[in-house]
């Protein structure tokens, strides 16, 4: 096994154990671990951009298949400016708009209380921007 894949499998077990602390966590054959919460789903995978630089990238799909509407977009963009932890970002498709909020940083060295804390600060973000965009629409997806 290279030290990349090493480094990449070591980081993504002290994800899935810290996140382990709060959810219910599926593991993929590609090794990404994968949840949701309050109907967010969520995946974690990790990346190593140099020797000593592995980041973990946590992606949560806020919303998809939404109209295109110039009050949600104008929404969105407010809600991005507000400076929240990771990057919303709007995806059009074929069926419409999906909202995503992303956040890489390096974890390498965190101890699973810290890096839960963290995971655990994006992934609520995402809810709370579900929440507030979609109000009591977000259930109906």
């Amino acid at each position: 096994m290279s030290a990349e894949a090493v480094d990449t499998a070591e980081l993504l077990t002290q994800a899935r154990e810290a996140l382990e602390r709060y959810l219910e966590v599926s593991v993929d054959d590609d090794g990404a671990i994968t949840f949701s919460h309050a109907d967010v789903p969520c995946v974690v995978q990790a990346t190593r951009l140099a020797e000593g630089l592995t980041v973990l990238s946590l992606t949560c799909v806020v919303a998809w298949d939404l109209p295109e509407d110039p009050a949600l977009a104008a929404s969105v963009a407010e809600r991005a400016g507000q400076g929240l932890f990771g990057t919303l970002g709007v995806v059009h498709t074929d069926r419409g708009v999906d909202l995503t909020l992303r956040y890489a940083f390096p974890a390498q060295g965190l101890d699973a209380a810290p890096l839960g804390t963290l995971l655990m600060l994006v992934v609520s973000t995402a809810s709370q921007v579900r929440s507030d965009l979609l109000g009591d629409a977000a259930g109906d997806d």
